[in-house]
């Protein structure tokens, strides 16, 4: 695995061993940033489910200001912090957070920390056929925390495997989706709250 762009392009990222980890392959990484485009460039980012922070470290090296990785396992976020030295970034330009995702949320919330970009890709749900998803993805378009940690215009990154079908609550807008192989990146933002005009019909 490799950063695909910016200041750090083709430097390799150090993978920890075994099964519980799935970076998001360079293909996949390289179609959201190309759809991202300038948008990476000064933001604040955080990134959910982070893992090997394969997505925080891209938008560092492609110029965002500062990220925020929240990843569970503290051998996984060892590696988060290896990999930093490989896209030259400042040490204070990525800040890692060993807990829960959603543990994390209602703390970002209660600090009024918002972010510009906010990437997830967590691991793959199973297949749902006449019911309503349980994967992580949904869980975190059905948590009202997050769109809270979204600044005015931000983008929220999802990923999840295409046999895992979505279903997009109200409080998201869902821009763009790509696809590659097994995986789907959604590109979404957070819905314009209604009025009391877009409800109730003028007499």
């Amino acid at each position: 695995m490799r950063i695909t762009g910016g200041k750090a392009s083709g430097r390799i990222l150090k993978v920890p061993k075994g099964l519980d980890v799935r970076p998001t392959p360079d293909l996949v990484k390289q179609a959201i940033f190309n759809s991202l485009g300038g948008r990476v460039v000064g933001a604040q980012v955080l990134e959910l489910f982070a893992g090997t922070g394969a997505l925080s470290l891209e938008c560092l090296s492609r110029g965002a200001a500062r990220a925020v990785c929240v990843e569970k396992a503290e051998r996984h976020a060892r590696a988060i912090r290896q990999n930093l030295a490989s896209v030259q970034a400042a040490p204070n330009a990525l800040e890692v957070r060993v807990q829960d995702v959603f543990v994390a949320l209602v703390q970002l919330v209660a600090s009024a920390r918002h972010f510009d970009l906010i990437l997830a890709d967590p691991p793959y749900g199973e297949k749902n056929v006449n019911q309503r998803s349980r994967s992580l993805a949904q869980r975190l378009l059905d948590d009202a925390n997050l769109p809270k940690v979204l600044s005015p215009g931000g983008l929220f990154v999802l990923g999840h495997t295409k046999r895992d079908t979505l279903e997009i609550p109200p409080a998201w807008q869902e821009l763009k989706m790509l696809k590659h192989g097994d995986s789907i990146m959604r590109l979404l933002t957070a819905a314009e709250p209604q009025t009391q005009s877009d409800t109730i019909p003028a007499s």
